[in-house]
């Protein structure tokens, strides 16, 4: 039976049961090696609202997350965003992701050349692997930096000393050590 087929018997299944879950069929030991990954495109802030239905649906999924200070009136919060707005990657057969546009949150399938794009498996882990080393990066004694809140906000200056929940910062244009939350500032590579 070749994928034209397969997707017409999934399609005549799902028209019967709109909720088909399609878990049986990837689970089906003989179609485990036609896996591929493909890339959807979401709904504007939708991301882990559809990265968690359909992990909830039984189909593999990968959201790249990367966490980045967020300032708010009051306060500024380390929030984990997605690395690449608006996508998400799922791993399915081919007579599959046409359905992944049903899924609410899905806005549609990313197409190159008239078929749903395939993402080759090194570059998913090469994703993983930055994810992974960016992530184990943490602020270092001589960083540059920029404070997100209070009456020194938007000043730069350099990590003389880190304790535990504070660090010293040399502030060049007042010439001046202050001591600053650790929660409060950013990497200035990283502010946009």
């Amino acid at each position: 039976m070749n994928d034209y087929q397969e997707y017409q018997v999934s399609e005549e299944n799902a028209e019967k049961d709109p909720d088909l879950n399609i878990e049986t069929i990837q689970n089906d030991s003989k179609t485990r090696t036609r896996l591929n990954w493909y890339a959807l495109y979401t709904k504007p802030r939708a991301e882990k609202r559809v990265d968690e239905k359909l992990k909830t649906r039984g189909i593999e999924s990968y959201l790249p997350l990367h966490r980045s200070p967020r300032v708010w009136s009051d306060r500024v919060k380390i929030v984990d965003i997605p690395l690449f707005n608006s996508y998400i990657f799922v791993r399915c057969r081919k007579s599959e992701i046409l359905y992944m546009n049903k899924i609410c949150g899905v806005a549609r399938i990313v197409f190159y050349d008239g078929k749903p794009a395939i993402i080759r498996q090194n570059e998913i882990d090469s994703i993983k692997t930055f994810i992974k080393k960016a992530s184990g990066k943490a602020l270092c004694k001589g960083d540059e930096v920029e404070i997100l809140t209070g009456s020194m906000k938007n000043i730069s200056g350099k990590i003389v000393r880190i304790k535990k929940k504070y660090l010293l910062l040399h502030i060049q244009q007042l010439m001046a050590t202050v001591c600053v939350d650790m929660e409060n500032v950013a990497p200035t590579n990283r502010i946009k």
